[in-house]
């Protein structure tokens, strides 16, 4: 279709064939993802909006668009304001919007398979308040106008090797069986594709940047499983690998299954099932236990190989990024750079580590205004060039076999203000103080998020995003549940062996960006004469932060020598890997303060 402006109305159309008065679009698939593959895209096709999070509605006369402070800037660039209201997340809600904007006797359609039960109580409770109801539709609407939509990924399963996984997928069943007979349960429900592909040590390349299989899988006490994936994603190899105890079934076959799992003890997460999944299960007669998906947690925690394994990754990446930042150095005051070329370059030199099976999502490469922009994704439309007297902000990542890795480092091209400066350094400060903190076991990630904030507060200035997310093991770059957040999650104990991002950051209008981002893994910590069992947070990124963007006066002498250690570990672990002028660069960015 020629517009979004036509795909709007098209929709408009078949809501009335389909005798409803509205429809909300959200930006997930069947398994509850963040980032999911093309055929799921349905809200940037409607919309145009490019981001990994947000939701839309449509009525007959107005329609909404609702993402949150990441995204307030990107869906003002990418959707037409004309058409589109723009709604902002936690401070609105789809529930709260529809209660005031919906009809009378109105019927909202939804997809029952790309929405959490809670979701639907949630809307089906706001719109009685308006004498209007919820509708579940058998034929999603934007699917019925949608002509060129492409069809789900056939790519095959690849295994993920015991090298690499560090517990073979037998054993990880085998946890799962004793966790169900503990809750007295006979099976789990596992839909989340980053829980399969953990559970069963199977990878895939279904979604752009994260590498796992579109498929559901059912665990029972006895430690046998059903699989239900695409037959033609199985060859012989995966077929082994599984085994006699995991049975396989083509993915169409998995709702009838649920229905026959009568007079059963079934967990299923509120969280990351999907409402039809729950229906399913309810219609068939199964007692139900809303309960976390118990691969979540053991995946979440990182055994010895896992950790082993994300420093190799760390190491080999951290050599492509100052890579990178050697040739900005060199290339970016002669001009010519873009966002677009110096993205299209780190990519390169990620590749020629020979390891790099896929990005870990697409790097936000922004210059100037762009880097305020914070989940900015640069197209050839937006392409600005990188200036001197600019910020270039650049947060990217690779996927390998052993590890998923993502970093974001700002660098000063030229001479920065005074005023960007004392910004860089006060986000520097807040990365500081929380990749040196020391807390009790059972703390949670949001206890720590302003230890991060506090300088930028101290000066009346802030940043719209969590400090912390998970990050999995070559699985998603977003992995919960542990978050540094005091908004949207962040209420998970961190134990030792998760891996989180430490990532303040600040964010001027039309003028720059600022983040600094390593990832660092919770370790416990023994404390001389303490009582208390304590935990800490090993860095585990290196690549340098540029010493041109600090203000040095404005750290004391602990944050000084905490930089100062940091290039000389940085300098220890790249510079080997380093050679000629690149290293003597390297040498000279991670010199004292």
């Amino acid at each position: 279709m020629s517009s979004y402006e036509d795909r709007l109305k098209a929709l408009r159309a078949q809501l009335v064939r389909q005798k409803l008065d509205g429809f909300v679009v959200p930006l997930t698939d069947e398994h509850m993802s963040e980032y999911v593959g093309a055929y799921a895209q349905r809200l940037a096709w409607l919309t145009g909006f490019q981001g990994s999070a947000g939701s839309a509605v449509v009525l007959p006369e107005e329609a909404a668009i609702f993402v949150d402070g990441r995204y307030t800037l990107q869906v003002r660039e990418q959707v037409d304001g004309a058409h589109w209201q723009y709604e902002s997340v936690p401070q609105t809600s789809i529930a709260a919007w529809l209660k005031d904007h919906a009809i009378e006797g109105a019927r909202i359609g939804y997809d029952s398979w790309l929405h959490t039960r809670a979701w639907v109580k949630q809307a089906t409770e706001a719109l009685a308040q308006k004498g209007a109801e919820l509708v579940a539709v058998d034929t999603n609407p934007v699917d019925a106008v949608w002509p060129d939509r492409p069809a789900p990924s056939d790519a095959k399963l690849v295994v993920h090797e015991d090298r690499y996984a560090g517990k073979n997928a037998a054993e990880k069943r085998a946890d799962i069986a004793d966790w169900l007979v503990s809750k007295k349960a006979d099976a789990a429900v596992l839909s989340a594709l980053d829980s399969i592909a953990w559970a069963f040590n199977i990878r895939g390349k279904d979604v752009e940047r994260t590498p796992v299989a579109l498929a559901y899988a059912i665990v029972h006490a006895d430690a046998t499983a059903d699989l239900y994936i695409a037959p033609e994603k199985m060859d012989e190899a995966v077929a082994k690998h599984l085994g006699n105890a995991v049975r396989i079934h083509d993915r169409a076959a998995f709702a009838d299954a649920l229905a026959d799992l009568k007079g059963k003890t079934v967990v299923a997460d509120p969280e990351r099932a999907v409402a039809a999944i729950f229906e399913a299960l309810d219609a068939g007669g199964a007692q139900i236990l809303s309960l976390r998906d118990p691969a979540v947690l053991p995946k979440a925690i990182k055994n010895d190989t896992e950790i082993a394994g994300h420093k190799a990754a760390q190491a080999r990446d951290g050599a492509a990024l100052s890579r990178f930042l050697h040739w900005i150095a060199v290339e970016a005051p002669k001009g010519g750079l873009t966002e677009l070329s110096a993205s299209d370059r780190l990519e390169a030199f990620r590749k020629d580590t020979g390891l790099l099976e896929d990005l870990s999502f697409d790097t936000i490469s922004g210059a100037g205004p762009n880097g305020a922009v914070v989940h900015y994704r640069v197209e050839e439309k937006t392409n600005r060039p990188i200036e001197t007297g600019s910020f270039y902000l650049v947060d990217s990542g690779g996927q390998y076999r052993d590890g998923t890795t993502d970093v974001t480092r700002t660098i000063a091209i030229g001479s920065p203000s005074e005023e960007m400066k004392q910004r860089f350094t006060l986000v520097l400060k807040g990365h500081i103080a929380l990749a040196r903190a020391v807390f009790p076991v059972g703390t949670r990630g949001g206890q720590l998020d302003v230890l991060a904030r506090q300088y930028l507060w101290a000066q009346g200035l802030d940043y719209a995003h969590g400090t912390g997310h998970g990050v999995g093991s070559f699985l998603s770059v977003h992995e919960g549940p542990q978050r540094i957040a005091t908004f949207g999650g962040g209420d998970e104990p961190l134990v030792a062996g998760m891996i989180l991002s430490n990532e303040p950051g600040y964010y001027k209008t039309g003028e720059y960006g600022i983040r600094i981002e390593n990832l660092v893994l919770v370790e416990e910590r023994a404390i001389a004469g303490g009582e208390k069992p304590m935990l800490g947070f090993e860095t585990l990124t290196f690549a340098p932060i540029d010493r041109n963007a600090i203000a040095t006066d404005l750290l004391d002498a602990g944050e000084r020598a905490w930089v100062d250690a940091y290039h000389a570990q940085v300098l220890a672990v790249v510079g080997p890997q380093l050679e000629g002028e690149a290293l003597a660069w390297l040498q000279a960015a991670c010199a004292a303060l």
